[in-house]
C-alpha cells in the first residue's frame, strides 16, 4: 500500500497539532518504503549482520514516536528524518559490535546517478569499523560543509532523487550534483588517507 503525497502531508500536520492517532495511521502506510530503505541499507553490509530491515524500522518507529511532534512538513521531509534516524542506528549498532581488529576495508564507489555504494573486501569484521569510518568522514565533511554532507545523506541514507534532495535542501538540481560529485571527491580522499578505500 502507498500513501500519496497530500494525505501524508495531511496526516504528519494532524500528528503535528497533537493527534497521537494520526502518527498511528500513518506508519502501515509508510512502512513498507521504511522497509525498503532499511533493507537498501543492510545490503550493503556484510552478509552475516545481526540486524534485520524489520528490527531497523521498528528501532526507527520508536525514536520517531519519541519526537515532541516535529514540524514535518510533507513526504520529503519525513523520509529525510527517517534516513537520519536509520543512520544513527546502524552506526550505533556498528559500533557495539566493532572488532578490536580490523582486517579488510572498504571501497568507496558511486553509481551513475550520483548514489553512494560500498562494497566491503577481506574480512567480514571489517565492516562495523567501516561503517563508523563513513559516519566520521561524513561529520567531518558536515564540518567544513553541512550542505554537501546532507547531500549524500539524503541520497544514500535517505534513498531521496535529486529532485527531492534539492527540495528539502531547497537548492536547484544543478547544486545536488555539484555538491554529489563534490562530496564524492573530498569522500574518497579522505578515506583513502584512513585506508579505507
Amino acid at each position: 500500500m502507498s500513501v500519496s503525497s497530500s494525505e501524508m502531508s495531511r496526516l504528519l500536520a494532524q500528528w503535528r497539532d497533537g493527534d497521537a492517532a494520526a502518527f498511528d495511521r500513518l506508519m502501515p502506510l509508510v512502512y513498507p518504503q521504511l522497509r525498503l530503505l532499511a533493507e537498501g541499507y543492510l545490503r550493503r553490509e556484510r552478509r552475516d549482520h545481526t540486524l534485520q530491515p524489520t528490527a531497523v524500522v521498528h528501532e526507527a518507529y520508536l525514536k520517531m514516536i519519541g519526537r515532541d511532534h516535529p514540524n514535518w512538513a510533507d513526504r520529503v521531509h519525513f523520509f529525510a528524518v527517517a534516513a537520519r534516524i536509520m543512520r544513527r542506528i546502524l552506526v550505533d549498532h556498528a559500533r557495539a559490535r566493532r572488532a578490536a581488529k580490523r582486517g579488510g576495508h572498504l571501497q568507496v564507489t558511486w553509481t551513475e546517478g550520483g548514489m553512494l555504494d560500498l562494497e566491503l573486501s577481506g574480512s567480514a569484521s571489517a565492516s562495523p569499523a567501516d561503517v563508523i569510518d563513513l559516519d566520521e568522514a561524513l561529520r567531518e565533511l558536515a564540518q567544513r560543509d553541512a550542505r554537501k554532507a546532507r547531500t549524500v545523506e539524503l541520497r544514500y541514507f535517505g534513498g531521496l532523487t535529486v529532485e527531492e534532495v534539492a527540495q528539502v535542501l531547497k537548492v536547484s538540481k544543478e547544486t545536488v550534483y555539484l555538491d554529489s560529485r563534490l562530496a564524492r571527491a573530498w569522500l574518497q580522499d579522505r578515506l583513502s588517507r584512513e585506508g579505507v578505500s
